[in-house]
């Protein structure tokens, strides 16, 4: 299946987002996904690793057609479990872990509201257990992000971005 990028000429253009800090034990499984899919995405499909200001994703995927977020979603009982989320499907309430009060759902409300969502925006939440400062990624957490990695290969592919090596870009 191949969907058309922007005015219906060639490929989608696709960004693929991992969200978390490192150093807040299983928040960081963003950064671990993002490290794992290095080198398996099309060259022309965009990874980014974002930590900090959430809001700025508003401006990051500005001109893409199709946007993946990765994030760490709060503890409700089963680390590692994986849900997948279309933005305009997200549940009434949802709230994916956030070291600050305005995290990735909020961020995508708003997005919706200034009418700057990206056509197609789908999330990776990895249910975490453990969010201490300087505590590491839970097993189960790290098994997801190995299972997240191959989920968004097969994404990107779906949305019909095909070619071979993107490069990573760290912001903070």
């Amino acid at each position: 299946m191949s969907s058309l990028g922007q005015g219906g000429l060639g490929p989608p253009k696709v960004l693929v987002v991992a969200i978390g800090n490192p150093d807040r034990g299983d928040d960081g499984v963003g950064a671990l996904v993002a490290t794992r899919l290095a080198g398996r995405l099309p060259s022309d499909v965009k990874l980014m690793s974002r930590h900090g200001d959430i809001i700025s994703l508003i401006e990051d995927w500005a001109g893409f057609d199709v946007v993946i977020c990765i994030d760490a979603a709060e503890p409700s009982g089963t680390p590692g479990r994986i849900d997948r989320f279309h933005a305009g499907g997200l549940p009434r309430g949802a709230s994916f872990a956030s070291s600050h009060a305005f995290g990735l759902a909020e961020t995508i409300a708003l997005a919706g509201a200034l009418r700057s969502r990206p056509k197609t925006l789908i999330v990776y939440a990895i249910e975490g257990g453990c969010f201490d400062h300087g505590a590491a990624l839970t097993p189960q957490v790290v098994a997801a992000a190995a299972e997240v990695a191959d989920r968004v290969v097969a994404e990107v592919s779906r949305q019909g971005a095909f070619a071979a090596r993107p490069l990573v870009e760290q912001k903070g």
